[in-house]
């Protein structure tokens, strides 16, 4: 594994791997590419494979299982059963012809929504034993738990948190956020009692950074010290404290803004800022 790792992945939602982007990504220190099962179609495991099978190994690998294809190749249905889990966690280690570092349980709170509480956990804990499996088979290195809205998780462990016990978490990241899920978030962090180097960030512009709400805001107050630099890397900063992670998964086809990126996370923020921040929008 690459040592000069700077807390950013590689995202593969919105583009296909790319050999150069893939090189010059490690070029930039970024050790970590994030994908999951069902992405492209359901073929982005083989398509990395294919076009950088030899550089996997210097790359963290993390992949998510939970979306699966539809009836007659219709739009892909998500679901929490744990036959589909399981066939779905040992493909993947075929498809991409090494063992993922991390396998995500993907947005669990779509199976776990309108369920009572102990019918959320246990459809919970049951999702969360296949991937415990799957460690301790050696299918993977270490499962977590990929989110977007965190707040049906949080309900369902509520209670108890028996039986779950993810080693990792991957949580909506940024300004984009809203209080509630960002509150959400920190409490699973807490109940589960998963360590802060293993909280990722994603989605810190919630699509692209062409949306205009990019060029029209100002993020120069967050910052702990002047400097040049543009608002969309003043933001990708921000999604490593909006909540506290320590990576942050982001898609892109383009190697310099992969660069600008890079150089973003080392930026320097006002903890008093954010402070302020999270005061505002919570009282809002």
């Amino acid at each position: 594994m690459c040592r000069a790792d700077r807390g950013v992945v590689l995202g593969l939602h919105r583009s296909g791997p790319d050999r150069d982007l893939i090189e010059r990504a490690l070029s930039l220190g970024v050790c970590g590419i994030d994908t999951a099962y069902n992405y492209r179609g359901f073929t982005s495991h083989r398509a990395l494979a294919r076009v950088a099978a030899d550089l996997l190994g210097e790359f963290t690998i993390s992949t998510k299982v939970g979306y699966f294809p539809g009836d007659s190749g219709g739009r892909s249905v998500h679901s929490l059963d744990p036959a589909r889990l399981r066939e779905a966690v040992e493909r993947s280690a075929d498809d991409l012809g090494r063992s993922p570092d991390v396998v995500f349980l993907h947005n669990p709170e779509l199976g776990l929504s309108g369920r009572s509480g102990k019918e959320a956990h246990d459809r919970l804990a049951d999702a969360s034993a296949v991937l415990a499996s799957a460690v301790a088979a050696g299918s993977c290195g270490t499962w977590g738990i990929a989110t977007w809205d965190a707040r049906p998780v949080a309900e369902a462990i509520e209670r108890s948190a028996s039986g779950i016990q993810p080693g990792a978490l991957l949580l909506r990241a940024g300004l984009s956020v809203a209080e509630p899920i960002l509150a959400a978030g920190e409490t699973l962090c807490r109940v589960l009692g998963v360590p802060s180097e293993c909280r990722w960030g994603m989605s810190p512009f919630s699509g692209s950074t062409a949306d205009p709400v990019w060029s029209a805001l100002d993020l120069g107050a967050f910052l702990a010290a002047e400097a040049e630099v543009s608002t969309p890397q003043a933001a990708f900063r921000l999604a490593y404290e909006l909540p506290p992670v320590t990576r942050v998964a982001v898609g892109t086809s383009n190697a310099e803004h992969l660069r600008d990126l890079v150089h973003a996370a080392e930026l320097a923020v006002s903890e008093g800022a954010i402070r302020r921040y999270r005061e505002l929008i919570k009282a809002a």
